[in-house]
Order: structure tokens, then C-alpha cells, then sequence
């Protein structure tokens, strides 16, 4: 398997070829709707990644109170790209990584929660193994309506591919 950091020089080193401008670092605790330029770079970029071997992860679900969030703990070492996320939600990250959006790299060092806007598809890195729980406002009622709520590219989420590895609290309240 690659680590993470030949996974991040890789990523910037596509980006330079593509005469794209530098990545910049940020201590800014949000991310905002990024351009359709820096979406581009990580659809580039994950499309590098899909020619590794892949890496299967659970995910946990819960659906409560008018809440979905989804959970999942990235092994150190480990590169993955999120679906492009059209709604605003909050993201709570606990561990080490460093996470790319809007041509910047927002390291993170413990425990950090980090709201996000919606149009964005961002890029994760863990230099130790870091567990990341995404949360947002739904009616959905199912694990399925809202996953296609946050994001247009469900079909591609490891809990459509593996979905035996899920896990699922759905309460109704």
C-alpha cells in the first residue's frame, strides 16, 4: 500500500502539472462551497486514487431527531475522497490528518469540529488512524434518502458498495 505522504505529494504534484495554482495551508475551523476548479483537482485526484487498491471501511448511521449522520474511522495511511456534498454540514474529526478543499490543507490534530457548506468535495488523509462523523438537519427517513439528500454521487459511497458493513440506528423520533 502507498502512505499517506507519497498520497499527498502525489496529489500536489498532479495539481502542479495541471499548472494549477499552489496549495495554500489554513488554521480556519470551516469550509466553504468550493470553486468548480478546486471540485475538478479532487475529482482528478480521486480518479488517481481509484487506480489503488482500495481500502473498506465501515460506516455507521443514525437517524434521530431529524439528524443523519454517518461515521467512519480512516486507517492511518489512508487517502479517500468524500461524495460532492450539496448540503451545509458539520463535521467533527478526531485524530491527525489533513484534509484538502478550495486549494487549501486544513491540518487537523485532535479533536476539531468544523462546519462545511454545501458544494464541496473535499479529500482526507489520516497520518493515524481518525474517526470523522459528518451531521446534517434531514427529513429523510431512511439511510437512502439521505444519502441521496447530502450528495449526488451515492452510488459511489463505500456504504452503497459494502453495505454489509454498516451499521444502522434509525429511532423515528
Amino acid at each position: 500500500m502507498i502512505d499517506g505522504t507519497h498520497i499527498e505529494f502525489e496529489m500536489r504534484r498532479l495539481i502542479r502539472q495541471q499548472n494549477m495554482q499552489d496549495i495554500a495551508t489554513t488554521n480556519t475551523d470551516n469550509i466553504a462551497k468550493m470553486s468548480q476548479s478546486a471540485i475538478e483537482k479532487v475529482c482528478m485526484f480521486e480518479q488517481f486514487l481509484l487506480t489503488l487498491p482500495q481500502v473498506v471501511m465501515p460506516v455507521t448511521h443514525t437517524l434521530h431527531g431529524g439528524v443523519y449522520s454517518r461515521t467512519l474511522t480512516i486507517p492511518a495511511g489512508v487517502v479517500i475522497t468524500g461524495g460532492f456534498i450539496q448540503v451545509p454540514t458539520t463535521l467533527i474529526i478526531n485524530g491527525r490528518g489533513t484534509i484538502y478543499a478550495n486549494d487549501e490543507t486544513m491540518e487537523v490534530d485532535g479533536y476539531k469540529v468544523i462546519v462545511a457548506s454545501a458544494g464541496r468535495k473535499q479529500i482526507f488523509s489520516a497520518h493515524e488512524d481518525t474517526t470523522g462523523t459528518m451531521f446534517f438537519a434531514t427529513n429523510a427517513k431512511t439511510i437512502e434518502e439521505a444519502e441521496n439528500e447530502f450528495t449526488m454521487d451515492a452510488h459511489m459511497l463505500l456504504s452503497r458498495t459494502h453495505e454489509h458493513l454498516n451499521t444502522e440506528i434509525i429511532t423515528g423520533e
